[in-house]
């Protein structure tokens, strides 16, 4: 079973409920999800499709508030502020990584890494042009995101994420949109990274094997979560 949170951990989710209104009827997504991450941490979301699992993504990330229940970061509360206070502790503590990379298309790939440093009123040319040569795209700084491949398009995504040094990133189907070849390699290049910055990691995938190289890996049914 998952553990009991604790305000210690950098991410904790305690009693996180969500229910959908569809049609006039309830419908529960997640029904008193408990959940402790450790400090560099992988922790690996499974489960079958319409289980839930970006859906607490989202929860745990600020994206979607809990009908129920609530989020500490580092000890203080996601959702219990106002939501521009949530969306600044995001854009602090936070990265994120998605299936379908959500890019700018206006943008060259310098510029959309550059894009939350800037939001958060911080310049940062110069680290995301490190970051781009970490995630090996120093050649393609200046290219737009019609002009990469998808690993390139999931690589910048992965750089973006990093640009304002968050303790805890979030992927949601990181691979998903990828060949397995090229997936392999995006996700050997995210958990170096991870591991080397000591970086806190939860990945929901329905690939099992993706899932195997976590620290831990859960599995939501029935709107909980279980031990993998």
């Amino acid at each position: 079973m998952a553990s009991i949170p604790t305000p210690a951990a950098p991410l904790c989710a305690t009693d996180v409920h969500r229910t959908y209104h569809l049609g006039g009827h309830d419908l529960p997504v997640l029904r008193g999800v408990n959940l402790e991450v450790a400090a560099g941490e992988k922790v690996f979301l499974c489960g079958q499709s319409g289980a839930g699992k970006t859906t607490l993504l989202y929860v745990l990330g600020g994206l979607e508030k809990p009908t129920q229940g609530d989020v500490l970061v580092h000890g203080k509360s996601l959702y219990q502020g106002a939501a521009k206070a949530r969306a600044e502790m995001r854009n602090r503590t936070m990265g994120f990584v998605f299936q379908h990379y959500f890019l700018l298309p206006e943008l060259t790939a310098l510029e959309n890494v550059c894009l939350p440093a800037m939001i958060g009123g911080r310049k940062a040319e110069a680290r995301a042009r490190e970051l781009l040569d970490r995630v090996g795209l120093t050649p393609r700084l200046q290219h737009l995101p019609t002009e990469l491949s998808g690993g390139e398009q999931q690589r910048v995504a992965i750089a973006r994420a990093l640009i304002n040094d968050p303790g805890i990133l979030y992927a949601d189907e990181p691979t998903g949109n990828l060949d397995a070849t090229t997936g392999a390699s995006v996700i050997d290049m995210l958990l170096k990274i991870v591991d080397e910055a000591k970086k806190t990691l939860v990945v929901v995938t329905h690939d099992q094997t993706l899932a195997q190289r976590g620290d831990r890996r859960l599995i939501i049914k029935d709107g909980k979560l279980i031990a993998g």
